[in-house]
């Protein structure tokens, strides 16, 4: 679902807002100007939801991190309003099983528990040599092929496929067919029918995978987790989960990150003169972007907040893209600088719900920036930045596809 910007009217109790959505015109890395104005006025707002649900929007940092962190706030889907336009009369349903992002403790903590010290930063950081040959032979390929390709198809979206299919320990023989069908399941510009295909192909070759690993396992994520009690449905589940969850953010991120960092060549350079300038740029793009933009929660009980009452039923919004846009953290917010140090930033959530992979996502970005950027120093945009069409679905943004060309040696 594509939104275009929209402009929402001066509010007040009486006059709820609106969610704004669509990027301003010519300002494709920016959130729509009314978030900002609605933040200046009040960082906990009343909000009218599209099925008419009186709720709230959260866009200061301060009010955004701290309703993520409360466990009187439900992330169950069922429990929620959907706050994007178009959306009247739709209903989520409960989350399927293993799906951590839309249930509470105790489910919740079971399953984090499990998962936690599968993904710890020392074990992401020892698959840096994987993520460093992967992206090596990826842009070895894109220098065969010679200037012009769509970084997407050729970059963004393979490198972290690849990647999930180390964690969850596809076999070799079976990649090919795994990254088409996850190529398929992100293609925006696939027939919704087709996506939905390939996304029921996915869960079902995940779920012939498990009972292979309980009987053959190998050093994978999924192999580890037959040794829990969790069972065949449930770790179908979560390796489904993680595929979904693990794939489309990053792709998104490398291409999204790569056209900003495009438009922005001082930038550009910067990186490439300091490949160590890496994890400072990683974070910075992932404040100033914030692709997965917008979160929701539901009061499970009455809860005060910055001298406001939310209601126990009531929905509220979280805009990250607000939040880490908010100058009270974060100095001259929408200038992109690679040498700011953009720690409390919300891109990956906060609380009990932060991401769970987001150690992974940081790993594939450290190497994939500098490592693209040092490969093409002349690299630039084949089109006008006009003309890359952008991707901007109900709760995440990025680029259908980002032509880039290059001078050849």
């Amino acid at each position: 679902m594509q939104h275009e910007p929209q402009e929402t009217a001066p509010h007040s109790d009486s006059e709820p807002a609106t969610l704004p959505v669509g990027r301003p015109a010519g300002c494709p890395f920016d959130p729509p100007d009314q978030l900002a104005r609605l933040r200046e006025q009040q960082p906990l707002t009343r909000m009218r939801y599209p099925d008419g649900h009186l709720g709230w929007l959260a866009t200061g940092h301060s009010t955004v991190r701290a309703i993520a962190a409360d466990h009187r706030f439900s992330s169950r889907y069922e429990l929620m309003h959907i706050p994007f336009p178009g959306t009247e009369g739709v209903k989520i349903p409960s989350a399927t099983v293993g799906d951590l992002t839309g249930i509470d403790a105790p489910e919740h903590t079971r399953y984090r528990k499990l998962l936690a010290g599968k993904f710890t930063v020392r074990r992401m950081r020892a698959l840096t040599a994987r993520v460093e040959q992967i992206t090596a032979e990826h842009l070895d390929t894109m220098e065969r092929q010679g200037p012009a390709v769509d970084l997407v198809k050729a970059f963004a979206h393979p490198v972290p496929a690849l990647m999930i299919c180390e964690l969850l320990g596809v076999p070799e023989s079976e990649r090919e067919d795994f990254k088409r069908r996850a190529a398929a399941v992100s293609d925006p510009e696939s027939p919704l029918e087709d996506q939905i295909a390939a996304m029921t192909a996915l869960g079902e070759f995940v779920a012939r995978l498990v009972p292979a690993k309980r009987a053959h396992p190998t050093d994978d994520l999924l192999s580890d987790l037959t040794t829990t009690d969790l069972t065949d449905v449930e770790l179908a589940g979560i390796g489904s989960f993680l595929l979904a969850a693990g794939l489309d953010t990053t792709a998104n991120m490398i291409g999204l990150g790569t056209f900003a960092l495009l438009s922005h060549p001082e930038q550009a350079a910067a990186l490439r003169a300091d490949p160590g300038l890496a994890d400072q740029a990683v974070e910075e793009l992932l404040r100033y972007l914030s692709i997965a933009h917008t979160g929701v929660r539901a009061a499970l009980e009455d809860v005060e907040l910055n001298g406001r009452l939310i209601k126990a039923g009531e929905s509220v919004t979280l805009s990250v893209q607000a939040a880490n846009r908010d100058p009270e953290k974060f100095p001259e917010p929408d200038t992109l600088d690679l040498h700011r140090k953009a720690t409390g930033h919300l891109a990956f959530g906060h609380g009990v719900h932060q991401c769970l992979g987001q150690q992974l996502a940081r790993v594939e970005m450290r190497v994939a920036f500098p490592a693209l950027f040092t490969r093409f120093p002349t690299l630039r945009l084949a089109v006008p930045p006009e003309e890359v069409p952008l991707r901007t679905t109900m709760g995440l943004d990025g680029v259908q596809r980002l032509p880039v060309t290059w001078d050849e040696e």
